[in-house]
């Protein structure tokens, strides 16, 4: 275990930050050896076999090309729950367990229809279908991949939520049958200018359609959204959205010039404006 511990760190250390490499190291011996942390620190001097050891070299030469250990391993965790990631959906952000935990803590006695917009990988959509038990939750995608990916991770979570093929930019609200208690969006908000800031990890491997917006209107998907909002979401129930930190009080202005009231601007945990809740008048 010490050999295979040393042969990771050496491997990564010019290519990711010391805090990084420690938590890749607890996450490749979980994945390869089923150990948790208590079980690596008890067995640090076993000696691994030949198949381990090739499966650490193959993850370790994946990382070395900034593929995200996520999309390597094919699954990560959101909220306590199992899901499963491939390069057609983003891999889920701490940020987005911190919007679910928003939900929850405002809605915790809710029983209605729940709708998830660019639903991706369905980790909205299940975490609140199953702390949210007695609501009906559908999510929402534009891509086929994404979909299957969600569908996927409902049926081995044993979670019952429905996806569905929408392009909320293309949306004819005159054709969805029903209204929603709530509605929640992490929709696409980078600017295209914002790349250059960016990690290869993300920018090489991760779906530019749920990431990126044009410079030119960066609140696009939310002013689509908000638009929507006004016919299937129901009269004096919320709206929440993740949101680009740099947009906060625009995204504000947007929805509060669609009727909503009641806006609310959230931080998240690095103190960032990160989340926005309006609550649709009619």
């Amino acid at each position: 275990m010490k050999q295979s511990i040393r042969r990771i760190q050496n491997c990564l250390q010019d290519i990711y930050p010391t805090g990084e490499i420690k938590a890749l190291t607890r996450i490749i011996l979980e994945e390869v050896c089923q150990y948790s942390l208590t079980d690596i620190l008890l067995h640090k001097n076993s000696i691994l076999s030949a198949s381990k050891h090739q499966e650490i070299e193959t993850i370790l030469q994946r990382l070395k090309q900034n593929e995200p250990i996520q999309y390597i391993l094919g699954h990560t965790k959101f909220y306590g729950i199992n899901i499963n990631v491939a390069p057609g959906v983003l891999i889920p952000r701490p940020e987005t367990e911190e919007l679910v935990e928003l939900i929850l803590k405002e809605n915790e006695k809710l029983k209605g229809n729940i709708l998830d917009i660019g639903t991706g990988s369905g980790c909205i959509a299940l975490a609140l279908a199953k702390f949210l038990p007695e609501s009906r939750v559908e999510g929402w995608d534009i891509s086929v991949e994404a979909l299957n990916i969600a569908t996927q991770n409902a049926r081995q979570n044993s979670i019952e939520a429905f996806f569905l093929q929408k392009d909320i930019l293309n949306l004819n609200t005159s054709e969805i049958s029903r209204q929603y208690d709530l509605i929640v969006s992490n929709p696409p908000y980078i600017c295209e200018r914002e790349k250059k800031e960016m990690d290869r990890n993300v920018l090489d491997y991760e779906p530019h359609l749920a990431l990126f917006v044009e410079d030119s209107d960066p609140l696009l998907f939310y002013r689509k959204i908000a638009e929507a909002g006004k016919s299937i979401l129901k009269p004096g129930k919320r709206l929440y959205f993740e949101i680009n930190a740099l947009f906060g009080k625009e995204t504000q202005k947007m929805v509060e010039e669609y009727g909503y009231t009641d806006v609310h601007i959230y931080k998240d945990i690095s103190g960032k404006n990160r989340f926005i809740s309006a609550k649709n008048d009619g």
